[in-house]
């Protein structure tokens, strides 16, 4: 399975109603660092922050949740 649709399915096995942006794979503790977590929206545009203001959703949990698959 691709690792792109192996993290989507992580995130939302966490918390469905997350919303995120991601550029490129996210194989690494770094990769996830990097993931845009959408805080609100201006004139149709996402606004992101590199800060994960979902507690559930950590990297260990991502990569367990992706060993799955």
């Amino acid at each position: 399975m691709d690792q792109k649709i192996k993290i989507i399915k992580a995130l939302r096995t966490l918390k469905s109603n997350a919303e995120y942006v991601i550029t490129g794979s996210v194989v690494t503790e770094e990769d996830f660092n990097n993931i845009g977590w959408v805080t609100g929206e201006s004139n149709g545009i996402a606004i992101t922050t590199k800060t994960n203001p979902h507690s559930e959703i950590t990297w260990a949990a991502v990569k367990a949740e992706m060993d799955k698959l």
